[in-house]
Protein backbone atom coordinates (compact mmCIF):
# COMPACT_ATOMS: atom_id res chain seq x y z
CA UNK A 1 0.00 0.00 0.00
CA UNK A 2 2.77 2.44 0.91
CA UNK A 3 4.55 1.79 -2.40
CA UNK A 4 1.39 2.71 -4.30
CA UNK A 5 0.94 5.89 -2.25
CA UNK A 6 4.58 6.91 -2.77
CA UNK A 7 3.93 6.90 -6.53
CA UNK A 8 0.33 8.13 -6.56
CA UNK A 9 0.60 11.03 -4.10
CA UNK A 10 3.07 13.15 -6.14
CA UNK A 11 1.63 11.95 -9.47
CA UNK A 12 -2.05 12.61 -8.77
CA UNK A 13 -1.97 16.46 -9.01
CA UNK A 14 -0.09 16.22 -12.32
CA UNK A 15 -2.77 13.89 -13.74
CA UNK A 16 -5.46 16.31 -12.58
CA UNK A 17 -3.56 19.17 -14.22
CA UNK A 18 -3.58 17.36 -17.55
CA UNK A 19 -7.33 16.79 -17.25
CA UNK A 20 -7.82 20.44 -16.36
CA UNK A 21 -6.03 21.49 -19.54
CA UNK A 22 -7.26 18.92 -22.08
CA UNK A 23 -10.83 17.95 -21.08
CA UNK A 24 -13.33 20.26 -22.86
CA UNK A 25 -16.00 19.66 -20.20
CA UNK A 26 -13.76 21.46 -17.69
CA UNK A 27 -13.45 24.65 -19.78
CA UNK A 28 -16.40 26.48 -18.11
CA UNK A 29 -15.29 28.37 -15.02
CA UNK A 30 -17.65 26.73 -12.53
CA UNK A 31 -16.90 23.20 -13.70
CA UNK A 32 -13.15 23.83 -13.65
CA UNK A 33 -13.24 25.45 -10.21
CA UNK A 34 -15.15 22.51 -8.75
CA UNK A 35 -12.74 20.05 -10.37
CA UNK A 36 -9.65 21.92 -9.12
CA UNK A 37 -11.04 22.11 -5.58
CA UNK A 38 -11.89 18.40 -5.62
CA UNK A 39 -8.39 17.63 -6.95
CA UNK A 40 -6.75 19.64 -4.17
CA UNK A 41 -8.90 17.96 -1.51
CA UNK A 42 -8.14 14.49 -2.92
CA UNK A 43 -4.42 15.30 -3.11
CA UNK A 44 -4.42 16.42 0.52
CA UNK A 45 -6.22 13.23 1.58
CA UNK A 46 -3.70 11.11 -0.33
CA UNK A 47 -0.90 12.97 1.44
CA UNK A 48 -2.52 12.33 4.81
CA UNK A 49 -2.93 8.64 3.95
CA UNK A 50 0.76 8.36 3.04
CA UNK A 51 1.76 10.21 6.20
CA UNK A 52 -0.15 7.67 8.29
CA UNK A 53 2.15 4.91 7.06
CA UNK A 54 5.53 4.09 8.57
CA UNK A 55 8.95 5.01 7.23
CA UNK A 56 9.76 3.39 3.92
CA UNK A 57 11.30 3.91 0.48
CA UNK A 58 10.77 2.84 -3.11
CA UNK A 59 13.36 2.92 -5.90
CA UNK A 60 11.60 4.29 -8.99
CA UNK A 61 14.51 3.87 -11.42
CA UNK A 62 18.29 4.27 -11.50
CA UNK A 63 20.31 6.75 -13.52
CA UNK A 64 23.46 4.80 -12.71
CA UNK A 65 24.54 2.32 -10.06
CA UNK A 66 25.15 5.06 -7.48
CA UNK A 67 22.37 7.42 -8.60
CA UNK A 68 18.97 5.90 -7.85
CA UNK A 69 15.79 7.97 -8.02
CA UNK A 70 14.02 7.09 -4.79
CA UNK A 71 10.72 8.07 -3.21
CA UNK A 72 10.81 7.81 0.57
CA UNK A 73 8.67 8.68 3.57
CA UNK A 74 10.12 9.78 6.91
CA UNK A 75 9.22 12.22 9.64
CA UNK A 76 10.58 15.27 7.83
CA UNK A 77 8.87 14.45 4.53
CA UNK A 78 5.56 13.86 6.30
CA UNK A 79 5.76 17.20 8.12
CA UNK A 80 6.55 19.25 5.02
CA UNK A 81 4.12 17.40 2.76
CA UNK A 82 1.19 18.00 5.12
CA UNK A 83 2.09 21.69 5.46
CA UNK A 84 2.57 22.20 1.72
CA UNK A 85 -0.46 20.28 0.48
CA UNK A 86 -2.64 21.84 3.22
CA UNK A 87 -1.55 25.38 2.40
CA UNK A 88 -1.92 24.65 -1.33
CA UNK A 89 -5.49 23.49 -0.70
CA UNK A 90 -6.42 26.55 1.38
CA UNK A 91 -4.85 29.01 -1.06
CA UNK A 92 -6.56 27.28 -3.97
CA UNK A 93 -9.95 27.33 -2.25
CA UNK A 94 -9.74 31.10 -1.72
CA UNK A 95 -8.30 31.83 -5.20
CA UNK A 96 -11.34 31.27 -7.40
CA UNK A 97 -12.96 34.67 -6.83
CA UNK A 98 -9.65 36.45 -7.25
CA UNK A 99 -8.66 34.58 -10.41
CA UNK A 100 -12.02 35.38 -12.01
CA UNK A 101 -10.67 38.91 -12.47
CA UNK A 102 -7.20 37.82 -13.58
CA UNK A 103 -8.17 35.75 -16.62
CA UNK A 104 -6.49 32.68 -18.14
CA UNK A 105 -7.69 30.54 -15.25
CA UNK A 106 -7.25 27.29 -17.14
CA UNK A 107 -3.52 27.94 -17.61
CA UNK A 108 -3.11 29.15 -14.04
CA UNK A 109 -4.75 26.12 -12.41
CA UNK A 110 -2.95 23.69 -14.71
CA UNK A 111 0.42 25.01 -13.55
CA UNK A 112 -0.88 25.37 -10.00
CA UNK A 113 -1.56 21.63 -9.86
CA UNK A 114 1.66 20.74 -11.69
CA UNK A 115 3.70 22.77 -9.20
CA UNK A 116 2.00 20.96 -6.31
CA UNK A 117 2.99 17.65 -7.93
CA UNK A 118 6.65 18.73 -8.06
CA UNK A 119 6.50 19.96 -4.45
CA UNK A 120 5.14 16.65 -3.19
CA UNK A 121 7.84 14.85 -5.17
CA UNK A 122 10.39 17.08 -3.44
CA UNK A 123 8.95 16.29 -0.01
CA UNK A 124 9.11 12.54 -0.58
CA UNK A 125 12.52 12.53 -2.29
CA UNK A 126 14.81 9.90 -0.82
CA UNK A 127 18.14 10.96 -2.34
CA UNK A 128 19.95 14.15 -3.28
CA UNK A 129 19.49 13.46 -6.99
CA UNK A 130 15.74 12.87 -6.59
CA UNK A 131 15.46 16.04 -4.52
CA UNK A 132 17.34 18.07 -7.13
CA UNK A 133 15.23 16.80 -10.03
CA UNK A 134 12.00 17.73 -8.22
CA UNK A 135 13.49 21.05 -7.10
CA UNK A 136 14.32 22.04 -10.66
CA UNK A 137 10.96 20.84 -11.95
CA UNK A 138 9.20 22.91 -9.30
CA UNK A 139 11.20 25.98 -10.34
CA UNK A 140 10.36 25.67 -14.03
CA UNK A 141 6.66 25.04 -13.37
CA UNK A 142 6.28 27.85 -10.83
CA UNK A 143 7.72 30.41 -13.28
CA UNK A 144 4.36 30.25 -15.09
CA UNK A 145 2.64 31.38 -11.88
CA UNK A 146 4.84 34.49 -11.76
CA UNK A 147 4.45 35.21 -15.49
CA UNK A 148 0.69 34.68 -15.41
CA UNK A 149 -0.54 38.17 -16.35
CA UNK A 150 2.11 38.46 -19.13
CA UNK A 151 2.51 42.19 -18.52
CA UNK A 152 5.90 43.82 -18.94
CA UNK A 153 6.38 43.81 -15.16
CA UNK A 154 5.31 40.17 -14.85
CA UNK A 155 7.69 39.02 -17.59
CA UNK A 156 10.57 40.94 -15.98
CA UNK A 157 9.73 39.47 -12.56
CA UNK A 158 9.46 35.98 -14.02
CA UNK A 159 12.82 36.24 -15.75
CA UNK A 160 14.45 37.54 -12.59
CA UNK A 161 12.91 34.70 -10.58
CA UNK A 162 14.11 32.17 -13.16
CA UNK A 163 17.66 33.54 -13.34
CA UNK A 164 18.07 33.61 -9.56
CA UNK A 165 16.59 30.11 -9.30
CA UNK A 166 18.88 28.70 -11.98
CA UNK A 167 21.93 30.30 -10.35
CA UNK A 168 20.94 28.83 -6.98
CA UNK A 169 20.25 25.43 -8.51
CA UNK A 170 23.69 25.38 -10.14
CA UNK A 171 25.25 26.06 -6.74
CA UNK A 172 23.19 23.23 -5.30
CA UNK A 173 24.26 20.95 -8.14
CA UNK A 174 27.89 21.47 -7.13
CA UNK A 175 27.07 20.01 -3.73
CA UNK A 176 25.28 17.06 -5.27
CA UNK A 177 28.37 16.16 -7.31
CA UNK A 178 30.72 16.35 -4.33
CA UNK A 179 28.48 14.86 -1.63
CA UNK A 180 27.23 11.98 -3.77
CA UNK A 181 30.79 11.05 -4.70
CA UNK A 182 31.87 11.05 -1.04
CA UNK A 183 28.82 9.41 0.56
CA UNK A 184 28.61 5.86 1.85
CA UNK A 185 25.02 5.64 0.57
CA UNK A 186 22.95 7.81 -1.79
CA UNK A 187 19.93 7.60 0.55
CA UNK A 188 19.14 10.27 3.12
CA UNK A 189 20.20 9.09 6.58
CA UNK A 190 19.72 11.04 9.85
CA UNK A 191 23.16 12.10 11.02
CA UNK A 192 24.67 12.26 7.54
CA UNK A 193 26.12 9.96 4.92
CA UNK A 194 29.61 11.37 4.30
CA UNK A 195 32.41 8.82 4.34
CA UNK A 196 34.79 9.28 7.32
CA UNK A 197 37.72 8.96 4.92
CA UNK A 198 36.33 11.77 2.76
CA UNK A 199 35.83 14.01 5.79
CA UNK A 200 39.39 13.34 6.93
CA UNK A 201 41.00 13.93 3.53
CA UNK A 202 38.73 16.61 2.02
CA UNK A 203 37.19 18.29 5.07
CA UNK A 204 38.12 21.93 4.22
CA UNK A 205 36.96 21.53 0.61
CA UNK A 206 33.68 19.91 1.65
CA UNK A 207 33.04 22.81 4.05
CA UNK A 208 33.30 25.26 1.14
CA UNK A 209 31.02 23.06 -0.93
CA UNK A 210 28.53 22.92 1.93
CA UNK A 211 28.45 26.72 2.20
CA UNK A 212 27.89 27.14 -1.54
CA UNK A 213 25.23 24.42 -1.58
CA UNK A 214 23.26 25.91 1.30
CA UNK A 215 23.37 29.39 -0.26
CA UNK A 216 22.22 27.85 -3.54
CA UNK A 217 19.18 26.11 -2.08
CA UNK A 218 18.66 29.14 0.17
CA UNK A 219 17.93 31.16 -2.97
CA UNK A 220 14.44 29.69 -3.03
CA UNK A 221 14.01 30.58 0.64
CA UNK A 222 15.02 34.20 0.00
CA UNK A 223 18.28 33.86 1.91
CA UNK A 224 20.83 36.70 1.63
CA UNK A 225 22.65 37.29 -0.72
CA UNK A 226 20.38 35.45 -3.22
CA UNK A 227 17.17 37.16 -2.13
CA UNK A 228 16.82 39.77 -4.88
CA UNK A 229 13.97 38.02 -6.70
CA UNK A 230 11.57 38.15 -3.75
CA UNK A 231 10.48 41.83 -3.72
CA UNK A 232 10.11 41.76 -7.50
CA UNK A 233 8.20 38.49 -7.97
CA UNK A 234 5.86 38.52 -4.97
CA UNK A 235 3.83 41.67 -5.75
CA UNK A 236 3.36 40.58 -9.38
CA UNK A 237 2.40 36.91 -9.01
CA UNK A 238 -1.31 36.13 -8.43
CA UNK A 239 -0.02 33.09 -6.52
CA UNK A 240 1.95 35.22 -4.10
CA UNK A 241 0.48 33.41 -1.08
CA UNK A 242 1.92 30.05 -2.07
CA UNK A 243 5.04 31.60 -3.56
CA UNK A 244 5.99 33.13 -0.22
CA UNK A 245 4.27 30.66 2.09
CA UNK A 246 5.09 27.34 0.44
CA UNK A 247 7.64 27.49 -2.37
CA UNK A 248 10.14 29.35 -0.20
CA UNK A 249 9.84 26.49 2.31
CA UNK A 250 11.07 24.13 -0.40
CA UNK A 251 14.44 25.83 -0.04
CA UNK A 252 14.29 25.33 3.73
CA UNK A 253 13.54 21.63 3.25
CA UNK A 254 16.54 21.21 0.93
CA UNK A 255 18.84 22.97 3.41
CA UNK A 256 17.67 20.68 6.23
CA UNK A 257 18.23 17.61 4.06
CA UNK A 258 21.77 18.68 3.13
CA UNK A 259 22.87 19.62 6.66
CA UNK A 260 21.16 16.92 8.74
CA UNK A 261 20.78 14.03 6.28
CA UNK A 262 23.87 14.31 4.03
CA UNK A 263 26.79 16.07 5.71
CA UNK A 264 25.52 15.64 9.27
CA UNK A 265 25.26 18.37 11.88
CA UNK A 266 28.49 17.21 13.55
CA UNK A 267 30.43 17.99 10.37
CA UNK A 268 29.17 21.60 10.49
CA UNK A 269 29.18 22.18 14.24
CA UNK A 270 31.86 24.59 15.49
CA UNK A 271 33.22 25.45 12.02
CA UNK A 272 33.54 28.81 10.31
CA UNK A 273 30.76 27.74 7.93
CA UNK A 274 28.34 27.48 10.85
CA UNK A 275 29.21 31.04 11.85
CA UNK A 276 28.86 32.25 8.26
CA UNK A 277 25.45 30.64 7.84
CA UNK A 278 24.21 32.11 11.15
CA UNK A 279 25.35 35.56 10.01
CA UNK A 280 23.63 35.16 6.64
CA UNK A 281 20.44 34.06 8.40
CA UNK A 282 20.55 37.09 10.71
CA UNK A 283 21.10 39.44 7.78
CA UNK A 284 18.17 37.82 5.97
CA UNK A 285 15.89 38.31 8.99
CA UNK A 286 17.00 41.93 9.40
CA UNK A 287 16.51 42.80 5.73
CA UNK A 288 13.13 41.06 5.68
CA UNK A 289 12.02 43.05 8.73
CA UNK A 290 13.15 46.31 7.17
CA UNK A 291 11.32 45.48 3.95
CA UNK A 292 8.13 44.68 5.86
CA UNK A 293 8.48 47.98 7.78
CA UNK A 294 8.87 49.90 4.51
CA UNK A 295 5.74 48.30 3.08
CA UNK A 296 3.76 49.12 6.25
CA UNK A 297 4.88 52.76 6.22
CA UNK A 298 4.10 53.07 2.51
CA UNK A 299 0.60 51.66 3.01
CA UNK A 300 -0.05 54.10 5.87
CA UNK A 301 1.11 57.04 3.75
CA UNK A 302 -1.11 55.96 0.86
CA UNK A 303 -4.08 55.55 3.21
CA UNK A 304 -3.45 58.98 4.77
CA UNK A 305 -3.14 60.54 1.31
CA UNK A 306 -6.45 59.00 0.24
CA UNK A 307 -8.24 60.28 3.36
CA UNK A 308 -6.76 63.76 2.84
CA UNK A 309 -7.99 63.87 -0.76
CA UNK A 310 -11.50 62.82 0.29
CA UNK A 311 -11.57 65.50 3.00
Amino acid sequence: MQAVLLILTPLFPALCALLCWFVPALRPDKARDRFVLASLVASFLLTVALCLTSDGSLTLFTISQNLPVVAASDGLSRLFSILMSGMWLLSGAFSFGYMAHEGAQRRFYTFYLLTLSALLGLCFAGTLVTMYLCFELMTLLSVALVLHSLTKEAVAAGMKYLLYSIAGAMMGLLGIFFFTANAVTPLFVPGGTLSPDAVASQGPLLLWVLLITVIGFGTKAGMFPMHGWLPTAHPIAPASAVLSGVITKAGVLCIIRVIFYVTGADFLRGTWVQTALIMLALITVFMGSMMALKVTVLKKRLAYSSVSQVS
